[in-house]
Order: structure tokens, then C-alpha cells, then sequence
């Protein structure tokens, strides 16, 4: 009698939460594949692919592993589509499994799938933000992107892209509001804590009642603790930052990172010391900033003024 016949109560399941469990039956385990949607995207795709191919040679994670940098559970996240490959991973693949350069070639359809509606020089952001356990980020310019509601997000794509077709342009805002998923999952992570110029909740880009929903957005987000805002006001007077911006992560197992960006072109940072350089100025900048609970007032205040068809007095 096969395995597949038999009736499913008999069966106890081991490794469930592995990509392969094994199944008792007298006294016998026996090896029961649990599948990967390869349909769900492209990153899902190649991962599928590439644990197939691995499991096809018997190789186990370590072993593949063996001769490269990377961590099984980075690899296991590879192989369910959470994660791009690298290039570097891809080359190592194509060695081991002898499949021709396969990986390698495909790697760049796996990085533009995870940057739908993002610049190429975003793609590491996109990825890393995902495992962060703590997001800085200090905004002198624009609400930051993981804050913006659709009309804001529209609003500034439009500014930066005039010329855009409008399924453009709604590719990259619907983009930018996909990130925000961060925010709706059931863990705590990551800790996102954002310092904003006054002049962004004073001088709207936006009519009154849109503008009045882009600082509900964040004040919601802030009651639920899902964010810590903090503003600097104009009269805060010299202070690191005072020009470019900046986006500083941590990770569980992995070193800092840095982002910075100007108008068409962003900048990843992972040297520790020059990461550390930044982090100490963000400190900085947050001791001049005011007290999260009085930068939530004023929020507040300036959302309600917007309401009422008032824009905010500037805190001179």
C-alpha cells in the first residue's frame, strides 16, 4: 500500500514549520515535501526553484551553504520568496548545482519584482525594512514614505515625475503604501521613531482636508504605538541634519544600515564607522526635537485646524 493511501489520522507530523516533515507510520518516518507556491511571485519562483534543484542533489542547507557567507535561516527565507537573492548567493548556486549560470541570469528579475514601483537604488531598503527591529528616520522635506496616505504619496510622485503616465505614477504611490504593511502584521517590529521638520504639518503640499488626513494618518499610527513621532521646530535653531535626510536600521543579526537620498538618486551606507557617525548625529538631533507627547499635540492641533478649513499658525 502506498503512503498516499493511507488514511491521513494514523499520520504524525513532524517539522511542521520546516520545509520538509516527516510522517510516522509503524513505527516509520517517511519524507513528506511541504510545497511553495511558486505562482505567488517572482521571488517565489526562483526560491522554489532553487530548493528544488537543492533538495534534488541532497543537499541539506549546511551543505549547500558550505564555501559561502550566508545563514541558513537567509537561505530558508530565499527559498520561500521572502527574500531577494544576491547576486553573490546566485553565483554560489550556480556552482554547486552546476546549472549553468542559471540563477545568476535570473537574479535580476527577482530585483525588480521586489521593487515594483520603486527605484532600482531603493530595492535594499525595501528589503531590509522588512527584518529591521528598529527604523530611524529624520525627514526635513516630505512626510516619509511609509507615513504617506495616497493623496500625498500621488502628490509628490507627480512633482518629481510631471511627465509620468498616470499608471505610472499610481504604480509607484501604490508602491509606497504597500510598505506601510509594516505596520499592520501582529508583531511589534519594527520600532519605527521618525523626526519631521515643523514645516511639514504647517505648509500644506496638499488642500486642507487631504492635509488633515495625512497627519490623522500619522497620529494614528502613533496611539496605536506603532510609531514615534518628533518635531523640530524653525526656532530649534543649529542643529545636525540641517540638511539631507537620513533612514538608519538595526537588525537582530546583521550590522547597521544607512540610507540618504537626493532627488533622483539614494545612497545605502553599511560601514559601521561612518554608520555610527550618523547615529550619533540622529541622537542629536532628537535631543533638540520636542518630547514625542508635545510633537503629538501639535500634530493633532494642526490636523484640526486643517479640518476646519485654517492652516496652522507657524510655532515661531
Amino acid at each position: 500500500m502506498s503512503i498516499d493511501s493511507l488514511p491521513w489520522k494514523v499520520f504524525r507530523v513532524h517539522g511542521a514549520n520546516s520545509g520538509i516533515g516527516t510522517v510516522s507510520y509503524g513505527g516509520e518516518h517517511v519524507v513528506r515535501r511541504k510545497d511553495i507556491d511558486g505562482s505567488m511571485s517572482v521571488p517565489t519562483f526562483y526560491g522554489k526553484e532553487l530548493r528544488w534543484k537543492r533538495e534534488a542533489a541532497g543537499l541539506s542547507l549546511e551543505r549547500f551553504l558550505e564555501g559561502s557567507f550566508y545563514s541558513k535561516t537567509y537561505l530558508s527565507d530565499i527559498e520561500h520568496g521572502h527574500r531577494r537573492m544576491p547576486i553573490e548567493l546566485a553565483r554560489h548556486s550556480d556552482k554547486v548545482l552546476g546549472t549553468d549560470g542559471f540563477f545568476e541570469r535570473n537574479c535580476e528579475d527577482v530585483r525588480k519584482a521586489k521593487r515594483s514601483g520603486h527605484a532600482a537604488y531603493f530595492e535594499k531598503v525595501l528589503e531590509a525594512e522588512k527584518f529591521a527591529l528598529t527604523i530611524e528616520e529624520w525627514c526635513p522635506t516630505l512626510i516619509p514614505g511609509l507615513l504617506q496616505t495616497a493623496a500625498y504619496a500621488r502628490a509628490v510622485v507627480r512633482a518629481t515625475h510631471p511627465l509620468s503616465p498616470v499608471e505610472e505614477v499610481e504604480e509607484k504611490v501604490n508602491g509606497r503604501l504597500a510598505r506601510a504593511e509594516l505596520f499592520e502584521v501582529d508583531h511589534r517590529t519594527p520600532e519605527y521613531w521618525t523626526i519631521l521638520h515643523e514645516s511639514l504639518i504647517t505648509d500644506p503640499i496638499l488642500p486642507f482636508p487631504e492635509m488633515a488626513e495625512q497627519l490623522d494618518r500619522i497620529v494614528e499610527l502613533a496611539e496605536r504605538c506603532r510609531i514615534t513621532p518628533q518635531l523640530v521646530l524653525r526656532k530649534a535653531g543649529a542643529h545636525p541634519f540641517m540638511t539631507g535626510s537620513a533612514l538608519i536600521m538595526t537588525f537582530r543579526d546583521a550590522p547597521p544600515l544607512l540610507y540618504t537620498e537626493s532627488l533622483h538618486s539614494g545612497d545605502t551606507i553599511d560601514d559601521p564607522a561612518l554608520v555610527k557617525e550618523y547615529r550619533r548625529s540622529y541622537d542629536r538631533l532628537r535631543a533638540v526635537a520636542l518630547s514625542p507627547e508635545a510633537s503629538l499635540d501639535l500634530i493633532k492641533a494642526a490636523a484640526e485646524d486643517y479640518r476646519n478649513g485654517k492652516q496652522p499658525e507657524r510655532l515661531e
